[in-house]
């Protein structure tokens, strides 16, 4: 078969490259790195879900942002990740209660 021509080496690079760079952003930023993290919707709802670096199969990723429904509202929206510093108990207790689907 032969050596993989040099530009699917360069795109499997990059794609290898963003999966590593999303972890570090996160733990830079202050964010847990994964698991279940408590996200804001685009229009200030709160709610938990799975967030795995570089995997999702209910979203669409776009860098550290995801386009996913909003479970709360019931709108797809673009989702961030929530410090937990800066979320206040009650909040924290509001978001546990409304979870999406449990996939990442």
């Amino acid at each position: 078969m032969g050596r993989r021509p040099r530009k699917h080496r360069r795109l499997w690079l990059v794609g290898l490259a963003s999966v590593v760079a999303e972890p570090l952003a996160m733990k830079a930023r202050g964010y847990p790195i994964g698991g279940k993290l408590v996200v804001r919707c685009g229009h200030g709802h709160l709610f938990t879900t799975w967030w795995i670096p570089g995997v999702s199969f209910k979203a669409l990723r776009l860098g550290w942002w995801r386009y996913q429904r909003c479970p709360v509202g019931g709108h797809w929206s673009l989702v961030t990740p929530v410090r937990p510093s800066e979320l206040t108990e009650a909040e924290r207790e509001q978001a546990r209660s409304r979870s999406d689907i449990p996939i990442p």
